[in-house]
């Protein structure tokens, strides 16, 4: 649950504003404010960042923290993404998935904080509830530095705005300035004023490392699609063979033992 209505009213009071004259602040209706006051509703994500900004919070801040008399903001570190992130809702106001595809990822580097650009995207939903609880992007890849995902396959990746969250071992699709966008395996955790380094699952290529500095977004892979089938199995070999009869054999000599 947000704190939102008692954040809202605390930070007005403390202002000295009536709801009439932060709702002219706001250019909305006086009721709306005693709405979001009494948590009868939710600013949508627009006035949301309106509000925010104006009270110099990030909405993470504003929606999250408790605020009161004896709360202080969090220093803010590299490992943090401070920037508000842009997305597109429908018209029911549920967050889009917006699909970047290889043609359009040159541009997303220029055009990930633009609210038009992303509104101009592709766009679509997916009705399972993993995918309902955060904010999502679709990255269209190429090449095969992460075997078995094909070619052209399409990852699902849930925003990450705090990157310390990084674990080592999964899978995220990285934009940088210098790389663009990628996707792969998080060789170490990301820590301020560090590298974080990149494994492919293909062990042609060789790990790499991206400074923090040149990182823009990070996005936790949480699914993929792909219209390319897997092969149906191959036929056990002669040596698969063997060594699953030597197997055997050594599992019914320790039975004998016992």
């Amino acid at each position: 649950m947000s704190n939102i209505s008692s954040n809202l009213k605390y930070l007005r009071k403390k202002k000295g504003y009536t709801q009439q004259q932060f709702a002219d602040e706001m250019e909305i209706k006086r009721s709306l404010i005693g709405a979001y006051e009494e948590d009868r509703a939710e600013p949508k994500y627009d006035l949301l960042k309106k509000i925010a900004e104006h009270f110099d919070l990030t909405i993470d801040e504003f929606i999250n923290e408790t605020i009161n008399d004896k709360w202080a903001p969090k220093p803010k570190s590299q490992g943090s993404n401070l920037r508000v992130l842009s997305i597109s809702v429908d018209q029911n106001d549920n967050e889009n998935i917006e699909l970047v595809p290889v043609k359009a990822s040159a541009g997303y580097l220029n055009g990930f904080s633009d609210p038009q650009y992303i509104q101009d995207l592709p766009k679509f939903q997916i009705p399972l509830p993993a995918l309902r609880q955060g904010t999502f992007r679709a990255f269209e890849i190429m090449g095969d530095s992460m075997l078995p995902i094909q070619p052209g396959s399409i990852i699902i990746g849930e925003y990450l705005d705090n990157w310390s969250d990084v674990k080592q071992g999964e899978t995220y699709v990285v934009i940088s300035k210098n790389e663009g966008v990628v996707y792969k395996r998080a060789g170490n955790k990301f820590k301020e004023n560090r590298e974080l380094k990149l494994i492919s699952d293909n062990k042609v290529y060789d790990t790499y490392a991206i400074d923090a500095d040149d990182i823009l977004e990070i996005w936790k892979a949480k699914a993929y699609i792909s219209t390319a089938l897997p092969d149906p199995t191959p036929e056990p070999t002669i040596e698969t063979l063997s060594s699953m009869m030597a197997q055997m054999q050594k599992s019914i000599s320790q039975l004998n033992k016992n």
